[in-house]
């Protein structure tokens, strides 16, 4: 689904870490997609998969190994002068998981969602600041009262809305949603959920989603990938992906969602994934039709179109 002119365009991407002699993790191995602007991309797996680390490597908090990045027209990968690090800052934010641990303790949060109109010297007086910190916090759903409090002070639900806020601040372009439900109970996951849909549709702004819970993806997304130890095994519009899935590791994510009828529930044949035959080194990716692609062999694509997955999946 095409909105606009591609925002965001990664090729190759590599992120290893080095533990020590013998050992090298490969976070995110060689991923290559695309963002339209105004759309919202999510990206799913299970822990461990490459899915924060990939955020974390766009907005260069990691420096990736090898690969390029493209935002708003812009190189962003490599090394990055004075006036392309201040341009990044100001429209690309990052929203993250836990509320509690990103935000500071002891700043209040006037200062806090204030912090970068600090760094970037956008105010006149104290004044401007504080009615720049205001407008946005209540665009998030809190109010002057909030100004002077700390984090303790507030909900898990309310901390999340300070996050946003602080992301918002600067009028960014793009912004990382790093599993920003996952640490909230289910009431309140609905409410942050349909706070950013209804932000998105005030500011113009695109989103990518990282995310393991699947039933809520599909709620907010245009278009969807699937990552596993590092690849993408999967990509495409939300019925490529819910209704044409052909990967088996989407489709043992797919099983795992619960159904609210516990009649069908207890039924239903759930798949399992197994390592075993799928080397994802020699894989390409194959593409199904204009949004949908696939990371496999020519020979595990032919398997899988016919529905056998008796290698796979258990």
């Amino acid at each position: 689904m095409s909105r606009g002119q591609v925002l965001l365009e990664v090729k190759e991407l590599k992120q290893y870490f080095r533990i020590d002699r013998k050992t090298t993790i490969r976070a995110v191995d060689g991923v290559s997609f695309h963002i339209n602007e105004g759309e919202t991309f999510s990206v799913v797996g299970e822990s461990g998969s490459g899915k924060s680390t990939l955020g974390r490597s766009l907005i260069r908090i990691y420096d990736a190994n090898s690969g390029s990045v493209k935002f708003m027209g812009k190189d962003i990968s490599g090394k990055m002068n004075n006036e392309a690090k201040k341009f990044l800052r100001k429209n690309m934010q990052m929203i993250f998981q836990d509320p509690m641990a990103s935000l500071n303790p002891r700043k209040k949060v006037l200062d806090t969602v204030a912090f970068g109109l600090d760094v970037n010297h956008l105010y006149k007086n104290s004044e401007e600041r504080r009615e720049k910190v205001l407008n946005v916090l209540k665009s998030v759903g809190l109010s002057e009262d909030h100004l002077c409090r700390y984090p303790h002070q507030f909900s898990g639900g309310q901390r999340q809305r300070i996050g946003v806020a602080r992301a918002l601040i600067l009028e960014p372009k793009f912004i990382i949603a790093d599993e920003i439900i996952s640490a909230l109970d289910v009431s309140i996951q609905a409410q942050v959920i349909n706070l950013m849909k209804r932000l998105q549709k005030e500011h113009g702004l695109t989103y990518m989603f990282i995310a393991h819970d699947l039933s809520m993806v599909r709620y907010l997304s245009d278009r969807v990938a699937v990552m596993h130890l590092g690849h993408i095994v999967e990509m495409g519009t939300v019925e490529d992906i819910y209704e044409n899935s052909i990967h088996p590791y989407t489709k043992s994510l797919l099983s795992a969602i619960p159904h609210p009828d516990p009649d069908f529930e207890r039924s239903r044949q759930r798949h399992v994934y197994v390592k075993t035959g799928v080397n994802y080194n020699i894989s390409t990716i194959r593409q199904l039709s204009e949004s949908h692609s696939v990371l496999a062999t020519d020979a595990e694509l032919v398997l899988w179109q016919q529905g056998d997955y008796t290698s796979t999946l258990k």
